[in-house]
């Protein structure tokens, strides 16, 4: 991987790779939500009350996803240095906040007319949120500190840590009677989904998927050119520093 480290490289190659992924992106979003959301069967319990899945879904794993994504980088940042890790985990936290918060939303979207109220101190709900402050918080790292080497540093243990909170998310359903419902998609046995509804979730799915790898190149993209125009600044700055000396 130390091939991509460098930034010239990595920019020349993620933009190619970024106008397919956007492409992708948008062709499977459009034919997941509308194939959920249009063409799907209703559920004979929950009408189409539970067509919200195709996104609250797909926003609820890819919460999980992002900050996976973001203490896999950290934990190659720490031990081999690679350059763009710290930028790649630094790129992926807003992205990963914003599933989150939509996971959140649509969830009590889903719970109000489900279980008669948009919030309760659920398992599962309550280390969703705990997911969305861990976010904030290593977001506010980077803005807290002046000197990336040192905030770079602080924010991968702060990613690493939170890290727990990951199994805790996905197996809280099992490990206390909680009100959410489990796993539905992937269990033993195969899933309990219909094909009609199991298709488009799955479409849906991989378009978030697609949105993250996008979006998460434009940003380290930005991130690159950002410190590459910091870096020039400074160097002005010091070439006018000793002309002045002189």
């Amino acid at each position: 991987m130390h091939k991509f480290a460098n930034p010239a490289r990595f920019l020349r190659i993620s933009r190619l790779i970024t106008p397919w992924c956007f492409i992708l992106t948008l062709v499977s979003l459009v034919v997941g939500l509308y194939w959920g959301l249009f063409v799907a069967p209703e559920d004979y319990q929950m009408g189409s009350a539970y067509r919200i899945i195709f996104v609250h879904v797909p926003a609820a794993h890819m919460s999980e996803i992002c900050y996976g994504f973001m203490a896999v980088v950290s934990v190659v940042a720490i031990i081999w240095k690679h350059p763009l890790a710290d930028q790649s985990a630094r790129a992926a936290a807003p992205i990963g906040a914003a599933f989150t918060a939509l996971a959140l939303l649509t969830g009590s979207l889903w719970g109000k007319p489900m279980w008669g109220t948009f919030w309760i101190w659920d398992a599962r709900l309550t280390s969703e949120l705990l997911l969305l402050f861990l976010y904030f918080g290593y977001m506010a790292v980077w803005e807290a500190i002046d000197d990336r080497v040192q905030a770079a540093r602080i924010a991968a243990v702060v990613a690493l840590v939170g890290a727990i909170n990951l199994p805790i998310i996905k197996f809280s359903v099992n490990w206390w009677n909680t009100l959410h419902q489990p796993a539905s998609l992937l269990k033993s046995g195969g899933s309990g989904m219909h094909p009609d509804m199991l298709w488009p979730l799955l479409i849906s799915i991989l378009a978030f998927y697609l949105y993250f790898v996008t979006v998460l190149l434009w940003r380290i993209q930005t991130l690159i050119i950002r410190r590459q125009i910091r870096g020039l600044q400074m160097r002005l700055a010091d070439e006018k520093n000793k002309k002045g000396l002189n």
